[in-house]
């Protein structure tokens, strides 16, 4: 069953391909049939830069329990670094 759920977020960062690193433009995360994981639905997360081809991709393709823990993990790492970022720019005493 294809289930059309699809999201796509800007990204600012770099990922790396076959060609070696790229800039990134968006990320796209759908939740649908997998092209290489032997599972029948999987979470898919696409790291792209459009403007340079299908070359210019990185992809996983993630069950819906490891993509639970990564969304945790991403949480809990982005929570810490808000913390570590307020306090680097915290005026001393």
């Amino acid at each position: 069953m294809c289930t059309s759920i699809v999201e796509i977020v800007g990204a600012d960062g770099a990922g790396k391909g076959g060609d070696g690193w790229f800039d990134l433009t968006h990320s796209v995360v759908s939740y649908d049939h997998p092209h290489h994981a032997l599972l029948e639905e999987a979470i898919t997360i696409d790291f792209v830069n459009s403007t340079l081809g299908p070359e210019a991709r990185v992809a996983v393709e993630l069950t819906l329990e490891s993509a639970k823990e990564l969304s945790a993990a991403l949480a809990r790492a982005i929570t810490a670094a808000e913390i570590e970022e307020s306090a680097r720019f915290r005026p001393r005493r």
